[in-house]
């Protein structure tokens, strides 16, 4: 199963990546990338949703919100 990202997009030190995969039973699965660092000194977190898209692009839009609402309060995904 390969993810599919949307377009990443950068604030502050923090690289948010959005990301889609086809799930087994038909639906897609969205995940979330937090980057920060350079070099030796990078850091990431991946962040995988529990429910379930019908469409790749829902699925995007949703690990998207995820990231934007996560720049608000950190905390949300502690």
């Amino acid at each position: 199963m390969s993810a599919v990202s949307s377009l990443p997009f950068t604030v502050g030190k923090f690289h948010i990546t959005p990301l889609s995969r086809a799930h087994a039973a038909g639906g897609f699965v969205a995940s979330l990338s937090i980057r920060r660092g350079r070099g030796a000194q990078t850091h990431d977190r991946v962040y995988t949703f529990t429910p379930e898209f019908s469409s790749h692009d829902s699925a995007l839009m949703y690990a998207a919100a995820q990231g934007r609402y996560w720049l608000i309060n950190p905390a949300s995904l502690a």
